[in-house]
């Protein structure tokens, strides 16, 4: 399994295949592999064909795309300022 590291990252979402021997190997990007690490993990069997939806990592481009919506009349003059 490859993975794709976002540098400064805290959550990660991964489906992981389990070896024989029931463990699960986590590669570690190169700039954490010399330092300590806390690891959170929450175990839920995947069904057989189930998709599993990915989201966008929080901060990136276009995370806020179609959640943030001007006023029709946003340009128009503001009646404040017609003298």
């Amino acid at each position: 399994m490859r993975l794709k590291y976002i540098s400064h990252m805290s959550t990660l979402t991964a489906i992981f295949d389990p070896n024989p021997d029931g463990t699960v190997h986590l590669p570690l990007p190169e700039e954490l592999r010399t330092r300590k690490l806390k690891i959170f993990a929450i175990l839920t069997p995947i069904e057989s064909g189930e998709q599993i939806p990915l989201k966008a990592a929080a901060g990136g481009f276009g995370c806020l795309k179609g959640k943030i919506h001007a006023a029709a009349d946003f340009d128009s003059p503001l009646a404040d300022f017609r003298n």
